[in-house]
């Protein structure tokens, strides 16, 4: 189900389904809410499950200025607490895992529990982030190709806004997470730090991440990309369900 609210003057659409005990979803940079397409179902059977589109993204609308990740996490604490939902596990993919890291640093009683996906900290953003845009313009037209469509087709701003927008998300991704491995030591929310191991963040820098984090596990999904939810996506959801319902004290895994 499909709604909006308005949080920091921002008229943000969510997705909401199921009952219970919330669990927010934060989608990557430049997807939407459909992202999560093969994880809201499951999820749901278990949990309240919430997905908001970030300004800028899908059918939220873009705010003057640069997007930031510091930006993104204080939009997704106001989006909870103007839905009154406490503390909430949350699972966040690529640009949504650094939100996610933001927001336990932030609002740490906010987050029971948090997942990345992909992510990175300052020290292992900047190689993806170069693969994805190398300044030239045959890479622009690469990322055009990849966000566009979704973004025309739902954008409140209009297709015409896509540069724009396409804009600040190349100069937030060179710019980086701004954070540090070091900044992880003060989050003391059980984390578990999953990734592919064909992702371009690389597999050793999720292990550094797993280490710096006080009460981390590490899952590395074999034979997968940067899109791992959506490439092994019953594996993803039981380790979600396990890792959000579980108590147990595993440092570091491999699953495949």
């Amino acid at each position: 189900m499909g709604s909006y609210v308005t949080v920091r003057g921002l008229r943000t659409y969510y997705e909401e389904a199921g009952t219970g005990e919330p669990l927010l979803l934060l989608h990557g940079g430049g997807v939407t809410a459909e992202s999560w397409s093969q994880q809201i179902a499951a999820l749901a059977e278990h949990y309240r499950v919430l997905v908001p589109e970030r300004r800028g993204h899908g059918r939220t609308q873009d705010l003057a200025g640069p997007v930031t990740y510091p930006d993104m996490a204080e939009d997704t604490a106001a989006f909870l607490d103007e839905l009154g939902t406490g503390p909430v596990r949350v699972a966040g993919w690529s640009d949504g895992g650094v939100v996610g890291l933001h927001l336990a640093l932030i609002r740490p009683e906010s987050v029971s529990k948090l997942v990345v996906i992909g992510a990175a900290t300052q020290e292992g953003a900047h190689g993806y982030a170069d693969a994805l845009y190398d300044g030239s313009e045959e890479s622009r037209q690469i990322l055009t190709q990849m966000f566009h469509g979704p973004y025309a087709a739902l954008s409140p701003d209009g297709p015409d806004h896509f540069p724009v927008v396409l804009d600040k998300l190349i100069r937030l991704w060179r710019e980086g997470p701004g954070l540090a491995l070091d900044d992880l030591g003060r989050i003391r929310v059980p984390v578990l730090v999953m990734q592919g191991d064909r992702d371009g963040v690389p597999v050793e820098h999720s292990a550094a991440m797993a280490r710096a984090l006080p009460d981390a596990q590490l899952a590395v999904v074999p034979g997968t990309s940067h899109a791992v939810p959506l490439e092994k996506a019953d594996l993803v959801n039981r380790m979600l369900l396990d890792f959000f319902s579980s108590r147990q004290d595993v440092r570091m895994f491999a699953l495949g």
